[in-house]
């Protein structure tokens, strides 16, 4: 899944800002950007406006380091709906600006009760920003800090490009804040550091030389794309209340699927995903297999039996039909009726005749099929009928007038019996032989 990492222009100082109001647009004409398709790796990098970004599944939006304000609160107990409108409050006092001009965002795995970290950054321009790149086609699925609070205690020494110069970004136990170095306060601060106490030091090629006179030793450069790509990595998304997408549910889930693609920890959990899909893969591959096998048994065993019991048939193409076939010709041939023929069928039907009916007005019969013509039959008449036919393998249909009979499929559920009694006579044209003598000599019951 490629990933559009886009570092937003730094908000403007209170020292720049005597002629440029606070939601004016951002002045850089190029933004610069990262591309990559693994979250790890840069595809690729540079500096353009932001209509001649690069498409990409997801974008993320990296504020610039100084640009975010951190207070450590106790999480308050609110719903979603009035979790803003809470903050604001808890923050009344910490706040140098208007709450209406801030943009409030709380820290992933925010829980009531619990410490945790909200970020404060300048509304209009951030709105803008994320306007213009929505604009150009980018939709921002996530927006995330350039510097933000983290385990360990950790320096990265950049230049915003502002005219401001250098900037020391640090982070300890009491959340990360930016100083100057023209100023004495980032020398101060690090002069009040225990002497053993482990800094992770990191710069900007630019500030390589700055890091490394604060640091006391060599410090690591970390480029620009490394820089975005490791912002991008952490879990934060400060698109959150006004400034929330709109498709929240879409953005959320597609932001929990870019975590489990990615993220370290989920990758046992990857793996054992491809290994139980890879064992299900083999084991329906090797069941098909024994299916197959055993099919192909099946045919060659029934071709088998075919040919020995009619070793005249050479051709075979469908063994069970080509056995039916045979026996039928033999039984034909030998003068034996089939079960489908009219002299069982009628047998069966005399068996299961109620002796209070009389005969049958008419007979009709078709291949498999007995129509009877005797009108008046009432439900219990018609279900007894047919649970005495069941055993003889054929089944029982009450028509108007009519009883037909049928061969019993293999399995079929019993039919339903009729719920009103059967209407009167109709008369039925016989188009085969009077019934046998068994239907004429019933006589009603009296």
């Amino acid at each position: 899944m490629s990933t559009l990492i886009v570092q937003l222009p730094a908000q403007p100082r209170l020292s720049t800002q005597a002629a440029e109001p606070l939601s004016a647009p951002a002045e850089a004409a190029e933004w610069a950007y990262v591309l990559s398709t693994d979250g790890v790796h840069a595809t690729r990098q540079g500096q353009c406006a932001p209509a001649d970004l690069p498409m990409a599944q997801t974008t993320v939006a990296v504020l610039a380091p100084g640009d975010v304000a951190w207070h450590h609160v106790t999480a308050p107990k609110a719903p979603p709906a009035r979790l803003r409108a809470a903050l604001a409050g808890l923050l009344e006092e910490a706040l140098l600006d208007d709450d209406a001009d801030l943009h409030l965002a709380t820290s992933p795995g925010w829980k009531a009760g619990d410490p945790a970290w909200v970020a404060a950054i300048g509304k209009a321009r951030l709105k803008s920003q994320i306007e213009q790149l929505e604009a150009a086609g980018h939709a921002v699925d996530r927006l995330v800090p350039g510097w933000g609070p983290s385990e360990g205690v950790a320096a990265h020494v950049f230049n915003p490009g502002d005219g401001r110069g250098p900037q020391l970004a640090w982070r300890d136990d009491n959340g990360p804040l930016c100083l100057p170095l023209a100023g004495g306060g980032a020398r101060g601060l690090l002069t009040r550091l225990p002497a053993d106490l482990p800094v992770q030091w990191s710069a900007s090629p630019d500030c390589a030389t700055d890091a490394a006179e604060l640091a006391g030793d060599n410090v690591a450069a970390l480029s620009q794309a490394e820089f975005l790509l490791a912002a991008a990595r952490a879990p934060w998304n400060l698109r959150q209340f006004d400034l929330a997408p709109q498709r929240r549910s879409s953005r959320v889930a597609r932001e929990a699927w870019r975590r489990f693609l990615q993220e370290p920890v989920w990758r046992p959990v990857r793996w054992g995903l491809l290994a139980v899909l890879g064992v299900q893969l083999l084991g329906v591959n090797v069941w098909a297999w024994q299916q197959q096998r055993a099919l192909a048994a099946q045919k060659t065993a029934m071709t088998g039996l075919l040919q020995t019991a009619f070793p005249h048939v050479r051709a075979v193409i469908d063994p069970p039909v080509q056995m039916q076939k045979e026996v039928d010709l033999l039984r034909t041939t030998a003068g034996q009726p089939g079960d489908a023929d009219l002299e069982p069928m009628l047998n069966a039907a005399n068996t299961a005749w109620p002796p209070s009916r009389g005969p049958a007005d008419s007979i009709k019969f078709e291949p498999g099929r007995l129509t009877l013509g005797s009108p008046g039959w009432s439900p219990a008449e018609v279900s007894g009928f047919q649970e005495r036919l069941r055993p003889l393998g054929l089944a029982a249909e009450a028509q108007p007038g009519l009883l037909v009979l049928s061969r019993l499929a293999p399995g079929a559920a019993p039919l339903a019996t009729p719920s009103a009694t059967m209407p009167t006579r109709t008369t039925q044209a016989a188009t085969a032989p009077p019934p046998p003598p068994v239907f004429s000599n019933r006589r009603p019951a009296e």
